[in-house]
């Protein structure tokens, strides 16, 4: 019994991909596909850089706090701020179980206050999206499912932070 219209298949063989089946091929898979294998050796230092990236957000986002014009806005960036703290721990959490160590953040990266309020949220709103960049890479390289979905529960959250400093933005503009 045939499902689908005879010229399905003819609609969808002009797609720009072509996949085989992982059992039928002859050639190891190619450099493009390279960076959706989980690879533990090049997660580990994007886990260090973003632990510490969160940290600096965090203090970055205190200072948010004590400019804001208004409670509201005070409100949106004290949620973000908490989320970049529950992200840390999640972060190191998952360096923990992969390697055993333990890792902190320091405070070492000096505080480059912003020359305005609009001015922070700008270059908060540039930082979440770059976070996202960087959070794709440590989901596509860190191996096993749980890790995954932390790390997709984190980037989701990254991606309204987004949109919540975007707010912000225009509201203040």
């Amino acid at each position: 019994m045939n499902l689908y219209p005879g010229n399905i298949i003819q609609e969808y063989s002009s797609y720009p991909f072509a996949f085989t089946p992982v059992q039928y091929q002859t050639q190891p898979v190619l450099p493009s596909y390279q960076m959706y294998q989980t690879n533990l050796q090049a997660v580990l230092p994007l886990l260090r850089r973003t632990i510490q990236g969160e940290r600096n957000d965090e203090l970055f986002y205190d200072y948010l706090i004590q400019n804001a014009p208004s409670n509201q806005d005070k409100e949106i960036i004290t949620s973000i701020r908490d989320d970049e703290r529950r992200h840390r721990q999640m972060f190191k959490q998952m360096y923990y179980a992969l390697t055993g160590q333990t890792i902190e953040s320091t405070d070492s990266m000096p505080f480059e206050r912003p020359p305005s309020y609009l001015a922070g949220i700008e270059k908060a709103i540039f930082g979440e999206l770059g976070a996202v960049e960087l959070y794709r890479k440590i989901y596509f390289t860190i191996p096993y499912t749980v890790f995954k979905n932390m790390v997709f529960e984190i980037l989701t959250d990254e991606l309204k932070h987004a949109s919540k400093y975007n707010f912000l933005y225009a509201k203040n503009k």
